[in-house]
This record gives structure tokens, sequence and C-alpha cells, in this order.
């Protein structure tokens, strides 16, 4: 199979828009044996976040995919943001340049700002080789944008085997730099509207491999729809337009090398104050239209997703989401899943925008107090006192 229709694959798996879709077997396709995944993420990245660091951590994520992206020029590949870092599926003819771009993204993070990026390009044969598979599906969250949900297993081992130092990107040379065209931070915080904003991170447990599994997913999405428009964190018309003098920084490192910074942030603190003067004043640009384009950034935001479990960050009441943990909880006693949970006050949005005159910018939203990270660590520490507590009853025995 050639390059032109390996790239292709993805194009074909079918969409689906309806979001407890991510639950049905049949919305997923096995990703093809001559395929690599492409895995990285932040090392301690709940130190960076216990030090006010989470745009940052948000940002180096983020990265990830933007530089893959624009260098193998695929708008439509697979891929997963999860706050502190980020999984992609590509053809094992765009390895080479996958390398290249994971290997400038570890120099940059580390350089810019100031934390470890680790990666990995893992053959999709080996994770089938131990048992796991690779499938993933297309959910249609707009007209204009779709994200990749992965099932199967593979995602985590991917990650574990990247953790333990195997399939291991070694950062480029010192200077390096990434193409991060598109990247941008420019949005503060997004304030709840309902009680708390909510990271849920759902895992399937020892008996979470058949359709009880699934439920507990229907269950949970079901309990999120009741909330006004499913949880969605970010209001209809998008976040209040204010100045994120942090995220212009981050852009603006994103932009230019340290030499050619001042002009680069000069010109991203102008761009913003056009764009964000428009969407105060509903003032419409050529052919920029300032309503369609808040709409389109609503609805292009990825709140929602499957990546070897369920993970969301909703705007919801303090009684709903009472309800959807009791639920998380019931299943966890039955062995179906293990699940972490962060509440926080406020979501943050990441965006990668080719160029605002398009519909198809992508928004990535996390908690703005840990989100993902802090849910995963709550997660890794449950599975670490039933690990703990097995060992003592075998012990005992």
């Amino acid at each position: 199979m050639g390059e032109a229709a390996e790239g292709r694959f993805y194009d074909t798996v079918p969409l689906f828009d309806a979001f407890e879709g991510v639950a049905d077997e049949a919305n997923y396709r096995p990703l093809p044996d001559g395929w690599v995944l492409a895995v990285a993420d932040i090392v301690n990245s709940t130190g960076a976040i216990a030090d006010g660091r989470y745009k940052t951590v948000n940002m180096a994520g983020a990265s990830v995919i933007s530089a893959l992206m624009n260098v193998l020029e695929e708008k439509t590949m697979p891929f997963v943001f999860g706050g502190d870092g980020a999984l992609a599926a590509l053809p094992a003819s765009m390895a080479d340049r996958a390398h290249g771009a994971l290997a400038a993204v570890r120099t940059w993070v580390a350089e810019e700002l100031g934390l470890e990026l680790r990666a990995a390009l893992v053959p999709v044969s080996d994770i089938r080789a131990h048992g796991l598979d690779m499938r993933v599906a297309r959910f249609k969250t707009s007209d204009e944008v779709s994200y990749a949900m992965f099932a199967g297993g593979g995602a985590s081992w991917a990650e574990a085997a990247m953790k333990a130092g195997r399939y291991h990107v070694d950062a480029a040379p010192a200077g390096s730099r990434p193409d991060l065209t598109g990247l941008s931070c420019r949005w503060n915080p997004i304030q709840s509207r309902h009680g708390t904003i909510a990271s849920i991170i759902a895992v399937p447990g020892p008996k979470g491999n058949g359709p009880e599994f699934q439920q507990l997913i229907a269950d949970v999405v079901a309990l999120a729809d009741e909330e006004d428009r499913h949880g969605h964190p970010v209001p209809v018309l998008g976040p209040d337009p204010r100045f994120s003098f942090v995220g212009i920084d981050a852009e603006a490192r994103a932009a230019a090398p340290k030499e050619k910074r001042l002009g680069a942030r000069v010109w991203i603190t102008l761009q913003t104050l056009v764009l964000f003067v428009c969407l105060k004043m509903g003032w419409n640009l050529g052919t920029f239209d300032t309503t369609r384009y808040r709409r389109d950034l609503a609805d292009n935001t990825d709140f929602r997703k499957f990546d070897d479990g369920l993970k969301m960050t909703v705007d919801i009441s303090a009684a709903r989401l009472e309800r959807i943990e009791a639920r998380l909880q019931r299943a966890m006693a039955e062995g179906v899943c293990h699940y972490g949970l962060h509440q926080q006050d406020s979501a943050l949005m990441t965006c990668i925008v080719p160029t605002p005159m398009s519909r198809d910018h992508m928004h990535f939203v996390d908690g703005a107090s840990g989100g993902y990270a802090v849910a995963a660590s709550k997660l890794k520490a449950t599975l670490a006192r039933i690990g703990s507590a097995e060992k003592d009853a075998g012990g005992a025995a």
C-alpha cells in the first residue's frame, strides 16, 4: 500500500455524531498493521501543575499534535489530546518525518517551556503481538471537525511501553524547533456556569471487557447529557473575549526563536487585539464572520473523548456530578471500571487554528487546575492501593 493510500485509511472510517456511539464496537475499525503510534507526555506533569503551570503543560501536549500535523501535512490525522500529552496514529511510511517532529518538540519543550517531554513511536504490529488491538472511530463534533476515538487496549499499552523506556525518541540537537504553525493559547480560563468543571477518566476494570463497561459509558454519558448542552464547558458563543498575556507569550515562543521573538510577540498581540475587538463588538472583518467563528469555536471543541476509556471535561451541577460518581463507584465495586475524577472552578482551552478564515479550527479543553493529569494521578493512586491490598491478601494466604 502506498503512502497516499495508507494516509487515506482514516478517511474511510465512518463518522458517528451521537457521543454514546463511543461504546459501540461497530463504529471502530482496526488500524492497519503497518501503522505506528506517536506517543508523548510530560514527565512529572503533576509537579508542574502544583507550580501553577497547567496552561504551559497543555501547550506542550498540544504542540505534539501541531508539529505532527504540520510536518505530515495531514489535517485529518487521527489523534487524541490528553492534557499533558498526546497520541497520534500514522502510516509507517510517515514514521521518519514523525520521528523528526517528535525529536524537535522534545527540544522545544525543554528549552522554551522548561518541561521534560518523553516520546516514542510504537508499531501497531507490536501491540497486536501482545494480544491487544488498536481500533479507531471518528466522532463528528461539528460539520467541520471530527475527532478520533481509540479502543482495544493498544493506546494504554503504548503509553506504558514509552514510560518503560521502549521505542524511545531522543531529543533533537539544541536549538531545534518544530513547525508549530497554528498553535495558540490565547484564551483565559473559562469559568463554570453550572457549579464545577469536572475532569473524569474511567477505564475498564478486571470485569470491564464486555457489555458491562459499555453500559457504564452509556450511563455516564446519559447523566452528563441531562446538563445543559451535555455539560459542554464552553459557552455556545465561545469564551468571553479577554487578553491572555500568558497565552500570547506561549504562542510567541511557538512562533519564533528568541532573536526574532519581539516581532512575533507584537504581531500576535496585534492579531489578538483585532480578533478580540471584533468578537467583543460583534464586528465582521471582510469575510470573517464573528458570530459564525464564535459558534464554530464552541462546536469544534473536544470536551468528550474515548481513549481506551472515557475522558470528559464537563461543566456540571454538584447534584448531577454526585450521581455520576455514584454510578462510577458502583461499577468499580463490581470490578467493571476504575476511575479518577478532579473538580475545579474553570476550564482551559488550547487551539490549533490554521487561519480564522477557515472553519476547521480545533480546540482542546481541559480542567484549569489539573484536569486530566490530576484525574489520572488519582486513578493511578487507586490502582496502586488495589494492587497493594491484593498483594497483602496474597501474602496473608
